[in-house]
Order: C-alpha cells, then sequence, then structure tokens
C-alpha cells in the first residue's frame, strides 16, 4: 500500500498524507543507530511516505543531527523535510539556557534554521514551523525573518504549530504568502479541539492541519470504554486499531494529516495495510463520544 500525495493548502506545498515524526529515534529499537534508522527510512519511502518532521530541540538537540547522519543525497530528493524552531530547551547541549522559554526574534529563528540545516546536511528546509505561540512574539520580526529564509532559498514554505485561530491569523497578517499548516494534537482524547474552531479555521483558509500524537501516545489504551469500543470496530472492520483512529482523523473535512512516530517496523506496516480504510459518520461520532466520556449534548 502506497500513502497518497496532498497539498497542504491550494497550490501549495506537496507532502505524503501520513508523516513520519523523527522525535523518538534516540529511542528503542532504534537506539539512535544509523543502519536501523536508514533502514526504517527506506521503509517509508518504498511506501511512499516521504515527509519528515522534525524540531530543533527533538532529543535534547540531537534528532536532527542524527537524521543527517543517515541522509543520503539520494534520498533527500525524494522527501520533505519539516522542522520547527522557537522553543529555547533547558538541556546540556544548551547549557547557557537557564530557563525554559520561547524566542521567536528574527535573529533566532534565522540561526535556528542554519542550524537545522548543518545537522541536515541539506541546503533547504521543505517546510518551517514556529513550534509554539511566543507570548513575546513580535509578529513583523517573524514576518521579516521568514521573508529572509524564502528570499535566499532556505525554505520553501512557513506555518505554525500549537497555535489558536487569533494567532494564526495575527501572523498571516504580516506574511504575504499563506501560512502553510497548523501542527495540533488531536485524537480521541482530545475531543475538544474538535470543537473549540481551530478545525473551522482550517476549513475556512483550505489549509490542512498537521495532527501531532494521533495516537495519544498510548493513552488510548488508558481508558476501557474507549479502547473496548476501538478493539470492537477494529475486529469488525478488518483493520489494526492504530488504522481505525488514523481512519478516524482522515474522516474529518478539514483534511487532516497524522504525523505518526512509532519505531516498530511491524507496527508502521501494519499502518500502512490501513490506509484505505474509510469509516462512516455513525463509527466516528460514536469514537468521539467514548473519548468524550459522555454522549453529545
Amino acid at each position: 500500500m502506497s500513502v497518497d500525495r496532498v497539498a497542504l493548502y491550494p497550490n501549495g506545498l506537496e507532502i505524503s498524507s501520513l508523516v513520519y515524526g523523527a522525535w523518538r529515534l534516540l529511542n528503542p529499537p532504534l537506539h539512535g543507530q544509523v543502519p536501523a534508522i536508514q533502514r526504517l527510512l527506506n521503509l517509508c519511502l518504498e511506501h511512499g511516505i516521504t515527509t519528515f518532521d522534525h524540531a530543533d530541540i527533538y532529543g535534547s538537540y540531537q534528532c536532527e543531527e542524527l537524521f543527517g547522519r543517515c541522509l543520503a543525497p539520494a534520498l533527500r530528493d525524494r522527501m520533505e523535510l519539516v522542522t520547527k524552531c522557537g522553543i529555547r530547551l533547558v538541556s546540556p547541549s544548551r547549557p547557557y539556557h537557564r530557563v525554559k522559554s520561547y524566542d521567536t526574534s528574527t535573529a533566532h529563528i534565522l540561526q535556528s534554521v542554519d542550524q537545522s540545516l548543518i545537522n541536515l546536511r541539506t541546503d533547504y528546509i521543505d517546510l518551517l514551523l514556529i513550534h509554539r505561540p511566543d507570548p513575546l512574539m513580535d509578529a513583523d520580526a517573524v514576518a521579516e525573518a521568514v521573508s529572509q529564509l524564502k528570499r535566499s532559498g532556505k525554505i520553501r514554505a512557513f506555518g505554525v504549530s500549537n497555535f489558536l485561530p487569533a494567532q494564526f491569523d495575527l501572523l498571516q497578517s504580516r506574511c504575504p504568502e499563506p501560512l502553510a499548516t497548523n501542527q495540533i494534537e488531536a485524537h480521541p482524547l482530545r475531543p475538544s479541539v474538535f470543537f473549540d474552531g481551530t478545525f473551522d479555521h482550517a476549513q475556512r483558509l483550505r489549509y490542512r492541519p498537521m495532527i501531532w500524537s494521533p495516537l495519544g501516545a498510548g493513552r488510548l489504551w488508558d481508558h476501557s470504554d474507549l479502547s473496548g469500543l476501538l478493539l470492537t470496530r477494529a475486529a469488525e472492520l478488518g483493520c489494526s486499531v492504530e488504522g481505525l483512529v488514523l481512519a478516524w482523523l482522515r474522516r474529518h473535512p478539514a483534511g487532516l494529516v497524522p504525523v505518526i512516530g512509532t519505531t516498530n517496523e511491524q507496527r508502521l506496516l501494519a499502518i500502512l495495510q490501513d490506509t484505505a480504510l474509510r469509516i462512516d459518520a455513525e463509527t466516528w461520532h460514536e469514537i468521539l463520544q467514548a473519548g468524550m466520556g459522555h454522549e453529545l449534548p
């Protein structure tokens, strides 16, 4: 089964409709081992997953550089690289960071992108995202950084992550080109995102949200009513629970693009086998209400 390609916004950057998130490259069973990571990258590419999601802080500032060591030039030409910046993490890799904070100044964004290019051993980033809303964000300063990065060819597209609609609109008001996406957390145990205007905003502006932690980071199994329903419906549909949850996300008309982070090859293959799965509206609402823990009003 090969994954489809989608445009993040009309006439915009094309990515794979399933994205691989690189935040767990240091975790078992990969353990940061280059041959194991290269095998996983090739498996993704063989099945049409061409988009790889990073952030400068992943792995305490180590995952980008590790991925870059695994990235042969021939592979770079077959993929889209996404990365994020704007968080200053307290880490042994950044001993001069006294406290976790956000920094969306022009200088910090430019410096972060230059470091990501070095880490990833590439000349350009396909999609740059501001990782978190910064309470001190100067929208003009961010727009200036984006303008410089676009002119220099260091980024192809720009978007945000974890932004509220009003925060998105503020930044969009300063940027001449459409913001490509808003990468947010969504899964059955985070039902509020389906009611707070986030996806209405995406439909109005016709961008596709990217979805981090689409499987709830294992928390789906902590709720017996939800996990029991998922197991029952997956058995009826002849699919994996993971495939069912991803189909549940894809059912939404905003065109959600899940970012998966499994490091288990067999689990990845099981997910790929279910990419054509479609569910009806009644099943969708049944899963939503199981995640909410109560019936719809």
